[in-house]
C-alpha cells in the first residue's frame, strides 16, 4: 500500500470520527464510563491492600528467652534471630526495661509492680521482632522456637489468619471484578461500534463491489476505533485523576479516628498514575480495534 493511501485511509479514519458523531460519543461515553469502573476498582483493592499491609506490619512477635541462658548462648542467640527469614525490626527488651515498661501499661493501678525490681523481677529478658509477611507466620515462629535459648514466642495467630484472609479476599475480588468489567466494556464498545458498522454497511458494499481490498475498507473503521479508544482513555484517566484527588482532599479535612489511619495509608496518586494509563490506553485502544475488526469482517463477505 503506497502512503498516499496510508495517508487517505488515515485522514478518512479520522473525519469518520466526526461525520459520525453521535455515534461516536455514544461509543466514547459507553468506554469511558466502563475504563472508570475499572480504575476505581483497581485504586480501591490496591488501596486496600496498602491498609491490610499497614496493619500486617504493626503485629508483633514476643520472643521469650529462658531464665538461665548464658552470656555466650544470649550473644550467639542475637545473632542467630537476626538471620530468621520474615522479620522487620527487631528490639532486644531486658527484664529490667520490660518490667517498667508492663508497670506504664496498669496506669493507677502501676503501684502494684513495685518491689518486683532486680531480683524479684519475674519477666524473663525478650525480644520484640515485627514480622513483614503473616501468612509465613507459622514457620516464622517455628524458626523462631528452634533457636538455642528460646524458651516460647508469643504470636497473634488468630489476628494473622484474619488478616491474611482480607487480604487474600480483596485481592481475589480485585482480580475478578477488573476482569467481569474489562469483559463487559468489550462486549457493549463492540456492540455500540458494530451499530455504527451497520449503519455504514452500503458504503462498505459498494467499496467492496468496485473494487476496493478488504484492507483499504478496513483501516479508517481500525483507525475510528482507535481514536475512540484513546479519546475514551484520555477521558475516564483524567476523571478517575480529579476524582481521587477530590477524595482524598475531602478526607484530609475530616479524618479522624481509624479513617485518619486509613488515608494515612492511601496510596497517592501518582505511585499508580503511569500503570494506570498505560493501562487505560491499552485498553481503549484494544477496545476499539477489536470491535472494528470484528464487524467489519462480517460486511466484507459479499
Amino acid at each position: 500500500m503506497k502512503g498516499s493511501s496510508i495517508g487517505y485511509l488515515l485522514k478518512e479514519g479520522a473525519k469518520n470520527v466526526w461525520v459520525n458523531r453521535m455515534m461516536s460519543v455514544a461509543s466514547i461515553g459507553v468506554l469511558t464510563a466502563c475504563l472508570l469502573l475499572i480504575g476505581g476498582a483497581v485504586l480501591f483493592s490496591i488501596n486496600v491492600n496498602s491498609i491490610v499491609g499497614y496493619v500486617e506490619s504493626q503485629n508483633e512477635l514476643k520472643v521469650y528467652l529462658k531464665s538461665d541462658i548464658t552470656d555466650d548462648v544470649r550473644s550467639s542467640l542475637d545473632a542467630n534471630i537476626r538471620k530468621v527469614a520474615n522479620l522487620g525490626d527487631i528490639e532486644y527488651i531486658p527484664k529490667e526495661k520490660g518490667i517498667i515498661t508492663f508497670s506504664k501499661t496498669m496506669g493507677e493501678y502501676s503501684d502494684l509492680m513495685a518491689g518486683l525490681e532486680g531480683d524479684q523481677n519475674p519477666l524473663p529478658d525478650a525480644y520484640d521482632v515485627k514480622v513483614k509477611d503473616l501468612s509465613a507466620l507459622n514457620a516464622t515462629v517455628q524458626a523462631l522456637q528452634s533457636l538455642e535459648g528460646v524458651d516460647s514466642v508469643a504470636a497473634p495467630v488468630e489476628v494473622a489468619k484474619s488478616i491474611t484472609g482480607i487480604k487474600n479476599a480483596v485481592t481475589v475480588f480485585g482480580i475478578i471484578v477488573v476482569a467481569i468489567l474489562v469483559l463487559v466494556s468489550l462486549i457493549i464498545t463492540a456492540n455500540t461500534i458494530k451499530i455504527t458498522v451497520y449503519n455504514r454497511r452500503k458504503e462498505i458494499n459498494i467499496m467492496k463491489f468496485v473494487g476496493a481490498t478488504d484492507s483499504f475498507i478496513r483501516l479508517p473503521f481500525i483507525i475510528e476505533g482507535t481514536i475512540l479508544g484513546l479519546l475514551s482513555a484520555l477521558l475516564a484517566f483524567l476523571a478517575v485523576w480529579v476524582g481521587y484527588d477530590y477524595l482524598l482532599s475531602h478526607l484530609t479535612q475530616g479524618a479522624a479516628g481509624w479513617l485518619s489511619l486509613a488515608y494515612k495509608n492511601f496510596v497517592p496518586f501518582d505511585q499508580v498514575a503511569m500503570k494506570l494509563f498505560i493501562g487505560f490506553i491499552g485498553a481503549g485502544v484494544v477496545s476499539g480495534m477489536f470491535g472494528s475488526m470484528l464487524f467489519v469482517r462480517k460486511h466484507l463477505r459479499v
